[in-house]
């Protein structure tokens, strides 16, 4: 993309609020490079990066199929981003006076060039091979108002290409489907986030197919709130936008709310850019200060008495290899987790069907006592108010043995790395567990109609006066007589009565099939959904505690490589470099108090 393009476009960050955080993280990128930390220098100049650039940059991730591509074209108000292809490529999308494309792609010797492409039509050369990055200008509001719009590709998961662009970024636009809520494994995704950058905006896009998305915004606020995120969930239909657009009409592009979302953006984000950008690059001004704090003071306690030096040495090699033997042995706490995952599946289930089994048992009891047709529809809200309590208690029962087992795996680890992540798999309602349930069968055998207990009478009396009346017949008397009339009327009586006794016992036996089908329908609805959520928390486990193993083992052996390297470097100077450590871990308690008074101010 053309500088001139860019520079059009509105600047949101002022170079006079920017200026005292640039020298900071100047002088702090300086303090990085002498300690030996290229690491934490190539962060900051990425921080650096971002508060330069006087525009807005707002990444948009999610997981695929939700909806990014058509959402970064909606907010856009063309075509950037492909919304069927099979390929996979960062959209970057700012603002310029007339719409360009152009691909940038590494050739076969590795170097990068630039491709200027139709902007109408950009697939074709998107197929081509090497495409790294698609960046495109396009004249629109949002884009002249200082907004970097860019399309992360794929899923989260280990993709370095998104998380190094959501490190670049202002701002993130999390994009989740409206039919469904957030999963254990999406939190985790933005709490990291939010570790990176701290402003977030979940989006709930598909509202205009998913009727009940109101129930999804809420219990997406009630979980983020619980996992401490509070981040804005904004509902919108990016396919109803573009609709819209192309239709003109006004009152589906409100409904949209995508309008919305962008005035929410400029209001929160544009009109904020300069708060939005020093809270987060003081953010990392602390992070990267403590980290070279410990740095630096590890460094000169190893300078300052040779035999305290041999003795920390010995202890960040003792704690080298501890964390070495922690990765090790990950075995022992992931057989912890997955004996206990294991266990904890097989109870959940047990204790699922006993409490199904009692409700079948006092069901059964209950349809005993009297005729079930009399009142089928009551006994069906009973049961399934009944149902939904043993549901709710289950998924109970399932979050606090899910807790012991994240306190079992922690204890595996040192004290002070035994932080679990915060999983809960209470029911905010069983209903949403329970909503592929078939309701309770209706009874085959009902009553009677007026004419089937006249035929059963009449059946029955039938044979009362033929049997009385060729008796009666001997005596001289007719085959209808008084006697043989009055049997006939004793024995269809009787034959009414055996009749209904008979369709109870049907109906009984019928009621008591249909609650043994509807409790196996609830088993199977219910067990999948416990097993999917118990699986999730084992994964969430699984990754939180491999990163901490990592971060130990990384940690010791990156402070046991500058104490080594000051003991070659600076052995025969050692004051010299203690007192330029101390000048150094000066500057860095000077920069941060400056840092924190830009946010105070």
């Amino acid at each position: 993309m053309s500088a001139a393009a860019g520079l059009k476009a509105a600047t949101v960050k002022h170079p006079d609020a920017m200026a005292p955080l640039i020298r900071i993280l100047d002088e702090l990128r300086k303090t990085a490079r002498s300690a030996g930390r290229d690491d934490l220098g190539s962060r900051l100049n990425m921080v650096r990066a971002r508060v330069t650039d006087p525009r807005v940059r707002l990444v948009v991730v999610g997981e695929p199929k939700n909806g990014m591509s058509t959402l970064v074209n909606s907010l856009v108000g063309t075509a950037v981003s492909a919304t069927n292809s099979e390929l996979s490529v960062p959209v970057i999308v700012e603002y310029g006076p007339e719409p360009t494309a152009t691909l940038v792609r590494q050739n076969e010797v590795g170097r990068t060039e630039r491709q200027s492409v139709d902007p109408l039509d950009p697939g074709p050369a998107l197929a081509a091979q090497g495409v790294v990055r698609a960046e495109f200008t396009q004249p629109s509001p949002l884009l002249a108002d200082g907004v970097v719009v860019m399309d992360a590709p794929g899923a989260l998961g280990d993709n370095r290409t998104t998380w190094s662009m959501i490190a670049a970024a202002d701002a993130v636009l999390y994009v989740g489907d409206a039919g469904a809520e957030l999963t254990i494994e999406q939190i985790a995704e933005l709490q990291r986030i939010e570790q990176i950058c701290p402003t977030v905006i979940c989006v709930l896009n598909k509202i205009d197919i998913h009727p009940h998305w109101s129930h999804t915004q809420q219990r997406n606020r009630e979980l983020l709130d619980a996992a401490g995120l509070g981040f804005a969930v904004a509902p919108v239909s990016a396919q109803l936008h573009r609709q819209a657009g192309l239709s003109g009409g006004y009152q589906r592009d409100i409904e949209s709310g995508v309008p919305q979302l962008i005035d929410h953006l400029r209001d929160y984000v544009i009109a904020r850019a300069d708060t939005v950008a020093l809270e987060a690059a003081v953010r990392d001004i602390r992070l990267v200060g403590d980290h070279l704090a410990m740095t630096l003071r590890t460094e000169a306690e190893a300078l300052r008495d040779p035999r305290r030096g041999a003795e920390i040495t010995a202890q960040l090699t003792r704690a080298r290899d501890d964390a070495d033997q922690l990765r090790q042995r990950t075995a022992n706490w992931q057989v912890t987790l997955v004996d206990g995952s294991t266990e904890l599946m097989a109870d959940i289930e047990h204790d699922l069907r006993h409490r199904l089994r009692s409700l079948i048992r006092d069901a059964e009891a209950e349809i005993a006592k009297t005729d079930p047709a009399r009142r089928w529809r009551d006994f069906d809200a009973d049961l399934d108010a009944r149902i939904c309590d043993a549901v709710e208690e289950n998924f109970a029962v399932a979050h606090f043995r899910s807790m012991e087992l994240c306190e079992q795996v922690a204890a595996k680890f040192p004290a002070d790395n035994r932080a679990a992540p915060k999983v809960d798999l209470r029911l905010a309602s069983p209903g949403e567990v329970l909503e592929h349930v078939q309701s309770l069968e209706s009874l085959e055998s009902a009553k009677a109609g007026v004419t089937q207990q006249f035929l059963t009478g009449l059946r029955g009396s039938y044979g009362g006066i033929l049997m009385v009346g060729l008796a009666t017949s001997l005596l001289g008397m007719s085959l209808v007589n008084w006697y043989s009339a009055g049997a006939g009327v004793l024995l269809g009586v009787n034959a009414l009565w055996d009749d209904r006794k008979n369709r109870k016992l049907r109906r009984r036996a019928e009621a008591k099939v249909a609650v043994a089908r509807l409790m196996d329908d609830v088993i199977f609805q219910v067990g999948k959904e416990s097993r999917n959520r118990l699986r999730a928390v084992q994964r969430v486990l699984r990754d939180h505690f491999t990163d901490i193993a990592t971060d130990l083992s990384r940690g010791a052996d990156e402070a046991l490589r500058v104490a080594e390297e000051a003991y070659g470097k600076y052995g025969a100077r050692s004051e010299e470099r203690v007192a330029d450590l101390e000048v150094q871990l000066g500057t860095l308690r000077r920069l941060r108090d400056e840092a924190d008074a830009l946010i105070a101010g």
